[in-house]
C-alpha cells in the first residue's frame, strides 16, 4: 500500500504548475494528467494517507471526483483552480530535499499563502472547499466498490450444468465488465486430476460464443483473452485450497492489484457443500477488505428440517451476505421482468392486482421430455420438490407480494416475499393432484436396478391449488402446475382477470381486440411454446403498458397464431431486444452484489415450511398413470372447487395393477349399522364428510326454525378440517347468521398460535363464511397475559357464558372426535377431571405437549341435543375395536362415557378406521 498526495494549485498567477514532465528535474510524481513541480507559490496540499488508504491504481477516481465536484460548485470557472491534480509517492527525506513547509492535518499554514490566493480564504468559499472534498471522497469510495482483482472458482466445473451453461454464464459476465475497470482470473476447478480435468474443461469452453451484434473479430479477441484468464485446477484436500489462496495473493501481487473479492460457484451435488465451505472457510477466504459470495445450487434439502439442517451447517462457515442460492428461473427474462412491470405500470395496475378484479393466476412449467436418465434424482425427489418448491413458487410470490415502494432495494425486496411466503395458507390432501407417466417406473427399475414387480409412487406431474391469507389475494386461485412427459414444452404466468362486462350486440359486431367483452390477461411467457421466445402480452382491452424499450421491443404479428383462445393481435405483445440465458443475467447479479434474484434462508425456510406438510399427506398416495405425450388426451385435465382441487375425468383403469385393485368411493353406499348401541355410519372420507356436513346442516335449519338460533360445539384437531373446509364451500345454505360456535376444547396457547383449535376454526372455516363476531365464543386461555391460570377463572367465565347463552346449556349439537388411547374432547384416560360432577367446564391434563388443556366436562357433553363422533384414518382401527367392546368405563376411556340424557348420539366412521 502507498501513502498519495494530492496538490491542486489556487493561484491563477501560479506558472510554476505548468512545467511539462522533462522540466522537472528529479521529479517522482506521476500525474493523472501529466507530471507537474510543487511551485513556490500558494499551493495547498492535501495528504490523503490519513484519510482513505487506497492502492495507486485506484486513485484516479478520486480525481476525477474532485474536478466534478469543484466545477460542479463554481471553483473551476472562477479562475481559482488550475486543473492539475498529481500524484505522488513521498518519503519524508524528499519532503526535507525539497523543503516542503510542515502542514497541519495535511494543508500548509495560513501565513505560508501569497496574496494572490488570500481570496481562497474568504469564509463562503472555504465551506464550498470542505463540501467538494466530501463529494469527492464520497464518490471515491463509491467509485471502490466496483474496482480491482475479482477471482472466480468454478467448482464441477467439467460437469453438465458447468458445460451447458456456467461457463458460457461466465465468458458473458467477461463480455459484459471487460474494460470497466476490473481485472479477472477464472479457475474450474473438480476433483479430477488436473491433465484430464484440463483437457475435460478445454472441451466445454470450445463452445463459447459471442452475442450476435458483436464482431466475429472482437469476439475472437474476447475469447482468447477469457481461455487466457481460465485455469482447471485440482480440489480435493485442505492443501489444494491453500494452494489455491497462496497462488490468487500471488498473482495479485505481481500484478500490481488490489483484490477485490472472490466468487465460488458451487456447481456440485448438496452433500459436498459441507466440505468445501469449511476448506474455503479455512483456507481460502480473502483478505479483510475484499468480499466473498458463494453461490449454490438446488436442490436445498428434501423438507423443512433436511433443509434447516443444510442451512444451519452452511450457516457455521458463512455469513448470510456472502450466500447466493440460485432458483435459475429467476434468470429468466419474462420472470425477471414481473416486478419492474408491475412497478412500471403501477398507476394501471393499482386498481386491478387484488381479489376484486383477478379471477385466477395460473404458474405453469411444461415439459415434453421425461425423467430418463435422472431417475435416481427424480426417484428421490419427484416432481413437486423440483419445480413447484422452488421455481413456481419464487414465481408466485413475484405476482402476489406487496411491491415495494422502491423495488431496487434488496432487502424491501426480500422482505415482502418472505410476508407473502408467511401468508400461504396452508396446503391439504385435496389441494393437489399428482400423475406419473406410464414408462417411468421401468426406467426407474432399469436405472436403480429394482426387482421386476416394483412399481414406484413418485409423481412425475402435478398440480396444486394454493390460497393466499391477505387482503389483496383472499379467495382467488393460484394454480401450480408442472410435468414432464406431456404435449408440448412451455412456461408461462397467466393472470386472468374477472370480466364484467355484457355486450349486446353479436360478436360479429364487437369491436377487434378493444371490446370489453373479450377475455382480459396478462401473461408473462417464460419461453418455447408456439411463440419460442420471453414475451409480455396485455391484453388490448386491458389497457396499454409501459415496457422499456431499450431492452424490450414489439413483437410483429404472426396470422394465425392464438394464444390462450385469442390470435396475438389481441394482445400488445413485447419480447426483449436481446435475448439472454438466465444464469448468465444471475451471475451478473451475483457479480453486482443484486441480492434480490437468489433465496435466502429465511425464505428458503418459509418456502419448506409451506410445502412439507402436504409431501408428507402425499407421500404414499398412488398418482394417476398418463401415457405421455399428445395421447395424454383429457386425462389430465382438473378443476377446483372452493379448496379442492380434482381430475375432471375418472379414470377407467386400475391405477396399480400389481398391488391389486382399489375401491373407489362410486363403489360403495353410505352404510348405516350400529356401534355401541348407537347409529352408525360408515363410507369413503368424502362420501362420510359429505354426509356429516348434510346432517349438521340440516340440523341447523331445524334449530333455527324453531329457536331462531342454533349452538353448535366443535372439536379440534386434523379430523374435522376436511368437515370445515366442507361446511365453508358446499353448504351456501347454512344459517350462518343465526348461528353461535363454541369449541369443545382448547390447548392453553394464544388463540392465534397455528396449535390453536381456534386457529385451526378460523383459517379452513370462519373466514370463509358470514358468522356474526358477537356468534363466536373462543375459549378464555389467554387472560391477563397467562395461559390456563387457575385464579383467573377461565374455565368459569366460559361456563357462565354458555349457561347465560345457551338454553339448559344444552348445546344443538356437540361434534367429538376420538384419541388412538380412547379420549374425547380434552378428556384423558386415567384422569378423573372433568368425567363427572357439576363443573360445566374444566381445565385438563394431555399426556400430549401442549400439556394444559380447557375442556367441555362429559356431564356438560351429555346434555347435547346431538352428540356427533368423527372416527377417521387406518391409525383408529384398533381403538375403535377396543371400544367397540367395552362397558361404560370413562377412567379407562374417556369417549365410553359419551352418552347424551335425552338427545341422540350419532358415529360417522370412515371405511379405514372401521374395517381397517
Amino acid at each position: 500500500m502507498k501513502s498519495f498526495c494530492l496538490h491542486v494549485c489556487m493561484s491563477t498567477t501560479c506558472v510554476h504548475c505548468l512545467q511539462r514532465p522533462k522540466e522537472v528535474a528529479g521529479s517522482s510524481r506521476t500525474a493523472v494528467t501529466g507530471s507537474y513541480k510543487l511551485p513556490s507559490c500558494g499551493c495547498w496540499e492535501l495528504n490523503l494517507s490519513p484519510l482513505l488508504w487506497i492502492a495507486e491504481p485506484s486513485f484516479q477516481p478520486l480525481a476525477t471526483h474532485l474536478i466534478v465536484a469543484l466545477e460542479l460548485l463554481g471553483l473551476f470557472s472562477s479562475g481559482f483552480l488550475t486543473d492539475r491534480l498529481i500524484r505522488q509517492r513521498r518519503t519524508k527525506k524528499k519532503a526535507r530535499e525539497e523543503k516542503i513547509p510542515k502542514r497541519a492535518f495535511g494543508f500548509l499554514p495560513l501565513d505560508q499563502y501569497p496574496a494572490s490566493c488570500a481570496q481562497l480564504w474568504h469564509p463562503d468559499v472555504w465551506r464550498m472547499l470542505i463540501a467538494a472534498m466530501c463529494l469527492a471522497l464520497l464518490g471515491c469510495l463509491q467509485a471502490q466498490e466496483l474496482k480491482g482483482h475479482v477471482s472466480i472458482i468454478l467448482l464441477g466445473a467439467t460437469g453438465d450444468l458447468a458445460k451447458k451453461y456456467l461457463w458460457q454464464g461466465l465468458f458473458q459476465l467477461y463480455l459484459d465488465e471487460a474494460g470497466k475497470g476490473h481485472s479477472f482470473s477464472f479457475h474450474g476447478a473438480a476433483l479430477t486430476a488436473p491433465e484430464q480435468g484440463q483437457k475435460l474443461m478445454d472441451k466445454a469452453l470450445e463452445s463459447l460464443s459471442c452475442p450476435k451484434d458483436l464482431a466475429p473479430s472482437h469476439c475472437d479477441e474476447l475469447k482468447g483473452q477469457f481461455l487466457q484468464l481460465s485455469q482447471y485446477r485440482q480440489l480435493k484436500t485442505a492443501e489444494d485450497y491453500q494452494t489455491l489462496n497462496k497462488d490468487i495473493e500471488t498473482q495479485v501481487r505481481q500484478d500490481g492489484l488490489w483484490e477485490a473479492g472472490r466468487i465460488f460457484y458451487f456447481s456440485v451435488p448438496p452433500f459436498a457443500y459441507a466440505d468445501i465451505a469449511r476448506n474455503i472457510n479455512s483456507s481460502c477466504r480473502p483478505r479483510p477488505g475484499a468480499w466473498l459470495r458463494v453461490v449454490l445450487e438446488k436442490p436445498f434439502g428434501h423438507d423443512h428440517l433436511s433443509a434447516q439442517q443444510l442451512a444451519s451447517e452452511l450457516g457455521s462457515f458463512f455469513q448470510e451476505e456472502e450466500m447466493y442460492r440460485v432458483d435459475h428461473y429467476l434468470g429468466k427474462q419474462a420472470v425477471a421482468q414481473i416486478l419492474p412491470f408491475r412497478d412500471q405500470n403501477r398507476k394501471a395496475l393499482d386498481g386491478l392486482w387484488n381479489r376484486h378484479h383477478v379471477e385466477r393466476v395460473e404458474i405453469i412449467m411444461k415439459e415434453t421430455v421425461d425423467a430418463k436418465g435422472r431417475a435416481s434424482f427424480y426417484e428421490e425427489y419427484g416432481v413437486i420438490r423440483d419445480t413447484l418448491q422452488n421455481h413456481l413458487t419464487e414465481i408466485l410470490t413475484l405476482v402476489a407480494m406487496e411491491l415495494p415502494q422502491n423495488i431496487s432495494s434488496s432487502a424491501a425486496v426480500l422482505q415482502h416475499k418472505l410476508q407473502t411466503f408467511q401468508a400461504l395458507r396452508g396446503l391439504q390432501k385435496t389441494s393437489a393432484i399428482l400423475g406419473q407417466y406410464q414408462a417411468y417406473s421401468g426406467q426407474v427399475r432399469q436405472e436403480l436396478q429394482k426387482p421386476d414387480g416394483f412399481q414406484s409412487r413418485t409423481p412425475t406431474f402435478a398440480g396444486v391449488l394454493v390460497h393466499i391469507d391477505s387482503l389483496r389475494w383472499e379467495g382467488v386461485p393460484f394454480i401450480l402446475m408442472s410435468g414432464k412427459a406431456l404435449d408440448e414444452r412451455v412456461g408461462y404466468v397467466r393472470i386472468l382477470f374477472k370480466n364484467r362486462a355484457y355486450c349486446t350486440q353479436s360478436e360479429r359486431h364487437w369491436a377487434s381486440a378493444q371490446s370489453r367483452c373479450l377475455p382480459q390477461q396478462i401473461i408473462f411467457h417464460i419461453g418455447h411454446g408456439e411463440l419460442g421466445h420471453p414475451t409480455i402480452l396485455v391484453s388490448r382491452n386491458l389497457f396499454k403498458p409501459y415496457v422499456p424499450t431499450q431492452s424490450w421491443t414489439e413483437v410483429p404479428d404472426q396470422p394465425g397464431l392464438r394464444l390462450f383462445g385469442r390470435p396475438l393481435s389481441d394482445y400488445y405483445a413485447y419480447k426483449p431486444v436481446r435475448e439472454q440465458d438466465a444464469y448468465s443475467t444471475l451471475l451478473s447479479h451475483i457479480f453486482h452484489c443484486r441480492k434480490e434474484s437468489f433465496i435466502t434462508t429465511e425464505n428458503l425456510l418459509a418456502s419448506w415450511v409451506f410445502w412439507t406438510p402436504l409431501l408428507d399427506i402425499l407421500d404414499h398416495e398412488v398418482p394417476r398413470l398418463y401415457p405421455g405425450g399428445a395421447e395424454n388426451g383429457h386425462l389430465l385435465d382438473f378443476e377446483f372447487s372452493g379448496g379442492q382441487l380434482s381430475f375432471s375425468q375418472q379414470q377407467l383403469e386400475v391405477l396399480m395393477p400389481e398391488l391389486g385393485s382399489v375401491p373407489k368411493p362410486s363403489d360403495f353406499q353410505v352404510l348405516r349399522a350400529q356401534y355401541r348401541e348407537s347409529p352408525l355410519i360408515t363410507a369413503w372420507p368424502e362420501e362420510l364428510i359429505s354426509k356429516l356436513a348434510g346432517d349438521i346442516e340440516a340440523t341447523a335449519v331445524q334449530s333455527v326454525r324453531r329457536f331462531g338460533k342454533f349452538h353448535l360445539a366443535l372439536s379440534g384437531g386434523s379430523s374435522p378440517i376436511a368437515l370445515f373446509q366442507q361446511l365453508a364451500t358446499g353448504h351456501y345454505g347454512f344459517p350462518w347468521a343465526h348461528t353461535h360456535l363454541w369449541l369443545v376444547d382448547e390447548r392453553c396457547v394464544p388463540l392465534s398460535d397455528p396449535e390453536s383449535n381456534f386457529q385451526g376454526l378460523q383459517v379452513h372455516l370462519l373466514q370463509h363464511v358470514r358468522v356474526p363476531y358477537y356468534n363466536i365464543h373462543p375459549m378464555p386461555v389467554h387472560l391477563h397475559q397467562r395461559l390456563c391460570a387457575e385464579e383467573d377463572q377461565g374455565a368459569q367465565t366460559y361456563a357462565s357464558e354458555i349457561s347465560a347463552l345457551v338454553a339448559n346449556s344444552s348445546f344443538d349439537l356437540v361434534l367429538l372426535g376420538m384419541g388412538t388411547d380412547g379420549h374425547t374432547a380434552s378428556l384423558f384416560p386415567q384422569s378423573p377431571t372433568g368425567l363427572d360432577g357439576d363443573q360445566l367446564v374444566v381445565l385438563t391434563e394431555s399426556p400430549f405437549r401442549p400439556y394444559q388443556r380447557m375442556s367441555l366436562s362429559l356431564p356438560l357433553i351429555n346434555r347435547a341435543k346431538k352428540v356427533a363422533v368423527l372416527v377417521m384414518g387406518r391409525t383408529k382401527r384398533e381403538i375403535t375395536t377396543l371400544v367397540s367392546r367395552v362397558g361404560h368405563e370413562p377412567k379407562k376411556w374417556p369417549i365410553s362415557g359419551v352418552l347424551p340424557l335425552s338427545g341422540q348420539l350419532v358415529w360417522y366412521m370412515d371405511y379405514e378406521a372401521f374395517l381397517g
